[in-house]
């Protein structure tokens, strides 16, 4: 027989063996595009931009629908209706994480990002427990925000309004935060410590020893030296990246939308002036800054497609059966950018946020930090920091563009995990 022939029939024959175990293999999973054997969908979607692929998926299949990353399924929910389903009603039965072979190799699945079950439930736990002893939600952490919010401006008065590549300076400052709550001090952003600390971002960032050593031979204890520095990595990584990134997207916003910049200013200098640094007690009085605030976070919508769950049992969820370890995928931006809920959802527009007499408007639909008993668990602290640091920045500085704003492009350069800014560059300009 022709080895052509033989190929196009074992072909056959693993594409109707993979959809026969779609549809019978222990219960009918949801609707979803046609497999390939071994490589499943990945020919379907866009590697660069997933999330634009699952909108168009959702379109044919509806809210909740399969497809195949390889051999096995992952379960989509698209629309805020299944992603609040799954990540509340739910949260229980899809507490669980996919386990990802990068993360496994850098902390063995420890910490609270990517661990399961005892583990991830202590881990947490322990985390809140920490953070809040720290000071997380009372005054003395706003303080040590405000502290380094100080540093920041200190450290942007140096470059002397010439252009310049906010990137490092906005990743020291909340780098610096955590600095402060984990080992109780922060460090100037020339010291040669806090500049090693900072480069081991690029490389898996593994924290050398830590003070919290008690129970390395328990085994029923998940306080084991790996688990720690596991969750204390996360602390770092959760704590510094995805704020620092936010922050340099809240800048180039506000340098393509100077109107908005200059209102910003003109709420900051009517409510707090120039005497004082920014507090959280000030937000309540400046809905227009709020509300830029959550429009950026909306706008950016960092992390597309929310970090990857999986059923910690069989589940039947909307007549379909799930079973135990499937992946889950839940599109925040099809919550995000949902056009029911926000009237443009591909602007930059702060009065998604506003009612009609100017005050700030609250939206379910408004979930950058997930949703359920897996959201992410230093939310309070990113949001004193976003507010904090860019009412203290638009306190001392006009943004200075090098180009017409009209050519500024907005558009990441990476849109696979998580969004991050293009390269840019601006001036500093004294108040």
């Amino acid at each position: 027989m022709d080895l052509v022939v033989v190929l196009v029939l074992c072909l056959s024959l693993l594409l109707l063996f993979s959809l026969w175990k779609q549809n019978h293999g222990g219960g009918k999973l949801p609707p979803g595009p046609t497999p390939f054997p071994i490589i499943g969908n990945i020919l379907q979607l866009d590697i660069k931009d997933i999330s634009k692929s699952l909108t168009h998926l959702s379109e044919v299949y509806g809210p909740v629908f399969t497809v195949y990353l390889g051999r096995k399924p992952t379960v989509v929910m698209h629309g805020y209706e299944a992603v609040k389903e799954a990540l509340v009603e739910f949260g229980d039965e899809f507490s669980g994480r996919t386990n990802f072979p990068l993360t496994t190799r850098l902390n063995q699945a420890s910490g609270v990002i990517f661990s399961n079950g005892r583990r991830w439930k202590e881990m947490r736990r322990f985390s809140l427990m920490t953070l809040r002893n720290f000071g997380m939600g009372k005054r003395s952490i706003e303080e040590r925000v405000q502290e380094e919010a100080r540093c920041l401006v200190e450290e942007l008065r140096k470059t002397n309004a010439s252009p310049c590549d906010p990137t490092f300076i906005l990743g020291a400052a909340p780098c610096n935060v955590i600095c402060s709550v984990i080992f109780q001090n922060r460090f100037d952003y020339k010291d040669a410590d806090f500049l090693n600390l900072m480069g081991k971002f690029n490389e898996n960032f593994k924290i050398l020893n830590s003070p919290w050593l008690q129970e390395k031979n328990n085994e029923q204890s998940e306080f084991t030296t790996e688990s720690l520095i596991g969750c204390v990595t996360d602390l770092f990584v959760a704590g510094t990246e995805t704020t620092s990134t936010t922050l340099r997207f809240g800048l180039l916003l506000l340098l393509t939308n100077p109107g908005v910049a200059a209102k910003m200013q003109e709420e900051i200098e009517r409510v707090i002036g120039r005497d004082r640094i920014p507090s959280m007690q000030d937000r309540s009085r400046m809905p227009y800054t709020d509300a830029v605030m959550h429009e950026i976070q909306r706008y950016v919508n960092l992390i597309p497609n929310n970090v990857p769950r999986a059923a910690t049992c069989n589940i039947k969820f909307r007549n379909y059966f799930i079973p135990k370890g499937t992946s889950m995928i839940t599109s925040l931006t099809s919550v995000l950018h949902d056009d029911k809920e926000f009237s443009n959802p591909r602007a930059f527009d702060p009065g998604h946020f506003l009612d009609e007499s100017g005050s700030f408007k609250k939206s379910d639909y408004f979930m950058p930090f997930s949703a359920g008993k897996r959201a992410c668990v230093g939310e309070g602290l990113a949001r004193m920091e976003l507010f904090l640091f860019l009412t203290t920045i638009l306190q001392n500085f006009t943004l200075k563009p090098l180009v017409d704003p009209k050519d500024i492009d907005v558009t990441p350069v990476f849109e696979g995990f998580g969004r991050v800014p293009p390269f840019y560059q601006l001036s500093f300009i004294p108040v």
